[in-house]
């Protein structure tokens, strides 16, 4: 296995609607110039040699994993703010569908990770054992669109919003999805902190990596950041050649694009 990738956005149904919810993050995603379909997908994954995590519609997540289960890893998706909803319906994807983890998207669905209202979410989940990725930082969604398609890059930031989720969860395994522009130094000031808290480093060309980013990967953090692309944003492939111009040792390297991943998903 050359890598595992923690973040895909598996395409949708033939037929069916975007992933996400929102108009602002489908219209990001569903990337019309460049249709893809899973056939796509596993074909390119499986000539890269990389074992992917993909999300979306959870019961065609389920069914993508079904047919391809030596290639990908699925992790379910759900709107927080649908409250116990919410909760069963993570619940049914884990224990009926056999999804492993969760994926939420804070800036595209409006809410702050540290709201009181989501903490029975993030409750089921700790008893789940599964852990939750979650968008931070700046985001593609809306970019570009009136008004950035009335997305908020305020729920994005690292501190006070995962800093305080990861405080009052203390078991429960949280990824904070790309690297956090503007909110660079907040994201690893987390990571070196709290010791349930990951990165990916999906959504960025490594060649735009800050110098403090690829510093702290080298030393502090080696053990807790991911390879992840945010396919079909980022095709993995353009990732990773642009991760071999990083000046990275070798053995974080190898922790970065397979071990770390491998121990937080207990492959």
């Amino acid at each position: 296995m050359r890598a595992i990738d923690v973040h895909i956005h598996v395409p949708g149904p033939p037929g069916g609607g975007a992933s996400e919810r929102s108009e602002a993050m489908a219209r990001y995603f569903r990337m019309e110039a460049q249709p893809r379909t899973v056939e796509n997908l596993y074909e390119l994954y499986k000539g890269l040699d990389i074992v992917g995590v993909i999300f979306g519609n959870n019961d065609w997540t389920a069914s993508v994993v079904q047919k391809y289960p030596e290639q990908f890893i699925g992790f379910a998706y759900v709107d927080p703010k649908d409250g116990q909803k919410a909760v069963d319906e993570v619940t049914r994807a884990v224990k009926d569908l056999g999804l492993r983890g969760l994926k939420v998207h804070p800036p595209g669905q409006a809410f702050f990770p540290n709201d009181p209202s989501v903490y029975p979410l993030w409750q089921r989940c700790m008893e789940l054992e599964i852990p939750v990725l979650l968008h931070t930082g700046q985001t593609g969604v809306g970019a570009g669109m009136r008004g950035g398609g009335g997305v908020k890059l305020k729920y994005g930031q690292p501190i006070p919003y995962i800093d305080d989720m990861a405080a009052d969860f203390p078991d429960l395994k949280i990824i904070m999805a790309h690297p956090s522009v503007p909110w660079q130094e907040e994201q690893l000031s987390v990571l070196v902190h709290k010791p349930n808290v990951y990165m990916d480093l999906s959504g960025w060309s490594p060649k735009y990596f800050r110098p403090i980013l690829v510093q702290y990967m080298n030393s502090l953090v080696q053990d807790k950041v991911l390879f992840g692309s945010d396919y079909p944003a980022l095709m993995p492939d353009r990732w990773l050649r642009d991760f071999d111009g990083l000046e990275i040792k070798p053995e974080v390297r190898q922790k970065i694009l397979v071990e770390n991943a491998k121990k937080l998903l207990g492959l």
